[in-house]
């Protein structure tokens, strides 16, 4: 797809396979900027829950301190200058905040959690460049349908649900889980795009 030449270059600071076919499904120019991962991964940029903070809380902090932390190591590292976009995607169920499996028991204990019921997942988009940061919001809820002991077994064995908040990728073999979704399949995925381009949109206006 042609890059749209409206809107500007800029870092993507995600390490996402996904985000990355995102951004080039809508013709986005971008250079992509590597943060360490985990056990080694920045405190700056630690995805830990901070007390008893909300999922709205929570994937909105983590957004922006990736964006803020960019910024930082963009001046570090003498890069080039241009604007930084991040992503955080977590679920929330029963008010509680679920993120990526930390192992194959985790992974099966956040699938039996979610099915057979509703779950949201938040994905926020953070912009940033220099002091200024912008960011958006996508919320969409998504029903799973009843998942058996040998359905969970078989999809953690894939190793898909490992690196994936939830456990699971909607656009991966978990699809055939998913009986609802109500908003934004691109957020579920991990970069709402209508969102994303609406930020880079005013972010292009005002620069």
């Amino acid at each position: 797809m042609a890059s749209d030449t409206s809107l500007p270059r800029i870092y993507l600071a995600s390490t996402s396979p996904r985000r990355r076919e995102l951004l080039h499904q809508i013709g986005i120019d971008f250079d992509t900027l590597f943060f360490r991962v985990p056990p080694r991964e920045d405190d700056d940029i630690s995805e830990a829950i901070i007390g008893n903070e909300s999922a709205v809380e929570y994937v909105t902090r983590v957004a922006a301190a990736k964006a803020e932390g960019a910024m930082r190591r963009i001046v570090w590292r003498k890069l080039r200058r241009q604007a930084v976009l991040s992503a955080d995607t977590t679920l929330e169920v029963d008010g509680e905040i679920i993120g990526k499996p930390d192992n194959a028991e985790h992974a099966v204990q956040i699938l039996r959690k979610l099915s057979g019921r509703e779950h949201r997942v938040l994905t926020a988009v953070a912009l940033a460049n220099d002091d200024v940061l912008k960011q958006r919001l996508s919320i969409s809820t998504v029903r799973m349908r009843e998942l058996s002991d040998q359905d969970i077994a078989a999809y953690v064995e894939s190793g898909e649900p490992f690196g994936k908040a939830g456990a699971y990728g909607i656009q991966g073999r978990a699809a055939a889980f998913i009986s609802e979704i109500h908003g934004s399949y691109s957020g579920i995925m991990g970069l709402p795009l209508f969102e994303t381009a609406e930020l880079l949109r005013e972010f292009s206006q005002e620069s």
